[in-house]
């Protein structure tokens, strides 16, 4: 069993970080901005309180920034990326929610999905990181 904070991995794991880092980078831009016209093709809406799109995209960026942090470093906190996927899950999650309940459009939901594949890159590289480690 696997009990210890950090673990080498391989390059899945790091590009899957790399890649929500940029994702989430993105998400940022387009929430802090929702009348900008990427922000109306993505269907988010213009009519929001500055602190709610601000606090948004605050997160996004911190989240983001934690995922660029740690696909950067030479071993990666096991607990960090646990987290990140709690995150990417319970996002998408909430976002269905609002889907089913007509509450935003069914491209903002597409567009959001990103969050669902990237927690699976996630749970595949966290996978892969443990028998590597178990093996060896």
């Amino acid at each position: 069993m696997i009990v210890a904070a950090e673990m080498k991995q391989g390059g899945l794991l790091k590009a899957a970080l790399l890649a929500s880092a940029v994702f989430n980078m993105g998400g940022m831009v387009l929430f802090s901005l929702p009348g900008s016209l990427p922000g109306q093709l993505s269907g988010l809406p213009v009519a929001v309180p500055a602190i709610y799109r601000y606090l948004t995209a605050l997160f996004m960026l911190l989240f983001g920034a934690a995922y660029a942090w740690l696909a950067f470093r030479p071993r990666v906190d096991l607990p960090m990326v646990i987290f990140g996927t709690v995150g990417k899950l319970a996002a998408f999650s909430l976002m269905v929610v609002l889907w089913i309940t007509a509450q935003i459009e069914t491209r903002t939901l597409l567009l959001v999905s990103g969050d669902l594949v990237f927690a699976l890159l996630f749970v595949l590289g966290l996978r892969a990181s443990v028998r590597g480690a178990a093996s060896a």
